[in-house]
């Protein structure tokens, strides 16, 4: 028997503002005797292949006495979050070794985990060595990004007319490219907006939105939401917050909806997060502004929103934009970069090869 590397990711202390990748975290080397490991009553020993990083995570790096839908990560345990991995050994009657599984679990080469068949965030990759897409897709496009895009689309816009306009923030990232492409598969006018030219340029270029603009070329957001979406605003994709969101109310027609799915721009603030203005236009325009956990919805959208995806990707009409590094010490880095708007599209590292 002979004792496997096992790198960790542990979680040092709280972020004051944003994280800082050497201050927040620490790489732990470690190892490990696979033979040695006892699994009690349905714990299954892995090996993790991919880790994703989301802005969601930011909000668990939080004082655990602010109580939120996602429990907080204390200090001095080992960083977690959605993953993909692979199960090298089992006491759970429900998965054998070789099953590859997309869930949550730590920041760690190896890992002892339970699993619940009724947890609706993990579900097995079927056929997972000759998959005919990525893997990384599924946790992407095929995954939690790509379901969020359709439960905010579906739960909150309908009814989804052809020829009306949605705008999508952060229009580039995990959730925002799938927005976009999708919107336009069911006929609507697709306007986004990202951090950089070289984002802009494959919005419109490569995924086929009707326009979109560099917000950090543009000081008044309310000018160039004009100038992109002249017949006002339908649907709103919120993905930023503050500044986007108060222009955007301002150019909502009548009955626009609002799925408010994340507010990037404000995670690191805390304690001036900007404020929204002009709100009180929500009464007379009758704007539905509707946030969303789409942890709450997989049961009732996860089914069908895996059978449209598969279909429009095979026909090639959805794509997808990952920034994959490799290596789990390069997770630390990858999870701050993604606050500092340095992935372009989907985040993830990748641990190790199937």
């Amino acid at each position: 028997m002979s004792a496997k590397r096992n790198i960790q990711i542990i979680y040092k202390e709280i972020p004051q503002g944003f994280p800082d990748a050497s201050k927040t975290f620490e790489i732990k080397k470690g190892t490990i005797v696979l033979e040695d490991v006892v699994l009690k009553s349905d714990e299954v020993l892995v090996r993790t292949l991919y880790a994703s990083v989301d802005p969601y995570m930011r909000g668990r790096m939080r004082d655990p006495a602010n109580k939120s839908y996602f429990g907080a990560i204390i200090p001095g345990d080992v960083m977690e979050g959605g993953t993909i991995f692979e199960v090298i050994k089992s006491n759970n009657p429900n998965f054998v070794t070789g099953d590859v599984v997309v869930g949550y679990s730590k920041w760690e080469e190896y890992s002892v985990i339970s699993l619940d068949v009724s947890d609706q965030r993990q579900f097995k990759i079927p056929n997972a060595k000759n998959s005919p897409v990525p893997l990384s897709y599924f946790l992407g496009v095929l995954g939690m990004p790509g379901l969020t895009a359709y439960v905010g689309l579906h739960k909150i816009c309908e009814p989804l007319t052809p020829g009306q306009t949605l705008f999508v923030s952060a229009a580039s990232g995990a959730v925002g490219q799938v927005v976009g492409q999708y919107a336009k598969v069911l006929g609507l006018r697709v306007v986004g907006s990202a951090g950089d030219d070289e984002k802009v340029e494959y919005l419109i270029k490569e995924l086929g939105f009707d326009a979109a603009f560099n917000y950090k070329k543009h000081e008044d957001f309310n000018t160039i939401l004009k100038q992109t979406c002249p017949d006002g605003i339908d649907i709103y994709f919120e993905n930023v917050g503050g500044k986007m969101l108060d222009a955007v109310i301002q150019n909502c027609n009548p009955f626009a909806r609002i799925p408010m799915c994340g507010m990037i721009s404000q995670y690191n603030r805390l304690s001036d997060q900007e404020p929204i203005y002009n709100l009180v236009a929500a009464i007379g325009k009758r704007l539905r502004l509707e946030g969303f956990i789409v942890l709450d919805e997989s049961a009732r959208y996860g089914a069908d929103f895996t059978t449209t995806f598969t279909k429009l990707m095979k026909e090639g009409k959805i794509k997808y934009k990952e920034t994959i590094t490799n290596g789990i010490e390069c997770l630390p880095d990858a999870l701050v970069g993604l606050f500092e708007g340095k992935n372009f599209g989907k985040g993830l590292v990748k641990i190790a090869d199937l």
